[in-house]
């Protein structure tokens, strides 16, 4: 995919803030500090178009990338962040609930979990729900140039039977470092938004 544009557009809290342009949006989900904005840069080939930060619970708005003015990366709040109060965690959760139930535009959704790590209750939680809304997805492996392959290859396993991943259900390992997955993650983004 060639990157022409890349841009945020628009941090919103509600629907009355989401854009109107009709252009298809792929969803990125997963806890606190997980790689969301690495990955939304390693995509679009910029080192800082979304903010990465080594504090987790950083982005508290949804983000909306423009790309190419034909496409939206949507980076959703990250979960399960401590340190976060609970009536703000209950707010965050109300907003990416009405972005996910209501979005026509929503083609696609990665939900990223760390390759290092069991996924967590919060990313079954939320692939469950992912499965009950009826929009394609996938799941992305981040920081896997922090693993030997022995230890990719057992943890992506660990990763496919913790979530109870089916056969069609994508699991992609990726690094932002080494820019690996990077390619596979735009092949099912423009699978599933008709992109050329």
């Amino acid at each position: 995919m060639k990157i022409i544009k890349a841009e945020i557009e628009i941090t919103a809290v509600s629907p009355s803030g989401f854009p109107v342009s009709g252009y298809p949006e792929v969803a990125l989900a997963g806890k606190s500090n997980v790689g969301k904005s690495s990955l939304i840069n390693s995509l679009v080939n910029r080192k800082s178009l979304a903010r990465t930060s080594s504090t987790p619970g950083k982005t508290r708005t949804i983000n909306f990338y423009n790309v190419n003015d034909s496409l939206y990366f949507v980076d959703l709040p990250g979960y399960g962040y401590a340190k976060v109060a609970k009536k703000e965690k209950e707010k965050w959760g109300a907003m990416i609930e009405s972005y996910l139930q209501n979005r026509a535009q929503l083609s696609l959704m990665i939900l990223l979990v760390d390759s290092r790590r069991e996924p967590s209750e919060n990313d079954k939680i939320m692939l469950n729900y992912m499965r009950s809304l009826n929009v394609k997805k996938a799941v992305v492996a981040t920081k896997v140039d922090k693993l030997s392959k022995n230890e990719l290859f057992k943890n992506l396993a660990i990763i496919r039977k913790s979530l109870n991943l089916n056969e069609d259900e994508v699991l992609i390992p990726f690094s932002a470092e080494k820019k690996s997955g990077v390619e596979e993650v735009w092949d099912l983004i423009v699978n599933s938004t008709s992109l050329q």
